[in-house]
């Protein structure tokens, strides 16, 4: 029975894979990028008041519902019609992933605001500092900190919603494995590379949030921080160096 399935596949088409995994990656990092800022103004809708925070509350529990699979279709699709704009795949998936994923992202960032103590909001304000400068140097980068593990979740989820979008024909890593079996028929061996594709993305992924994660941390520790440290102290010895010389010059 093992015979029957040709292995080899898989490096004959490893260009066509890898080029099907490239265009996920890109459509989800785009997303991720907008659907951070997305996320980031619904959560701060919801930490407000009415009727502002009941708008943001109503998007947030609407798109958590909504299937990636259906959001694609209704944006390629349904927007399309409604609003006279033809939408690339590439732009549809993009636009679904940030209608969904920004309503998670917002809920993650909300948990995160709320775990800063107000009394470091206040004490920025007793300083002098104004509210947005509070917020923006203070409160966020701390609020960043806590939703990078999630954030990361969130970014491998989008990875393989992208396996959705062969519906409306975005050249992703399911639609190249289909496109191959409708001419190999070796569907075992076609979908076993695309889930081994999948899970390899997603422990790459798990290991750069949480080198980010660990860089982010105080005290800053991983493999990234020191190789930060070390460049930062490469920059202060060079500054040394250069003082002296000035210093023996004169």
């Amino acid at each position: 029975m093992l015979a029957s399935y040709d292995w080899g596949l898989i490096w004959t088409h490893r260009g066509e894979f890898l080029d099907g995994l490239a265009t996920a990656l890109e459509v989800s990092a785009v997303a991720i990028v907008i659907s951070v800022f997305v996320g980031l103004l619904l959560a701060l809708a919801r930490m407000s008041r009415p009727p502002l925070s009941w708008a943001a509350a109503v998007y947030i529990n609407v798109f958590r519902g909504v299937p990636a699979l259906v959001s694609v279709i209704w944006v390629y699709f349904g927007w399309s019609l409604l609003l006279g704009i033809n939408f690339s795949v590439f732009q549809a998936g993009v636009i679904a992933l940030v209608l969904l994923y920004g309503a998670f992202i917002s809920e993650i960032y909300r948990a995160a605001l709320e775990a800063i103590p107000r009394g470091q909001r206040e004490a920025g304000l007793a300083v002098g500092m104004q509210p947005i400068r509070v917020f923006v140097q203070v409160v966020l980068p701390q609020a960043t900190k806590i939703a990078i593990p999630n954030i990361g979740s969130m970014f491998i989820g989008m990875v393989k919603d992208t396996s959705t979008f062969t519906v409306i024909g975005l050249l992703e890593v399911v639609r190249v494995t289909q496109n191959l079996n409708s001419t190999t028929f070796q569907p075992f061996v076609l979908y076993t590379a695309a889930a081994g594709l999948y899970v390899v993305v997603a422990f790459a992924l798990d290991f750069l949030f949480r080198a980010i994660e660990r860089t982010l941390a105080t005290p800053p520790s991983g493999s990234l921080a020191r190789a930060a440290h070390r460049r930062r102290q490469q920059r202060v010895d060079a500054v040394v160096k250069r003082v002296e010389a000035i210093s023996g010059a004169r």
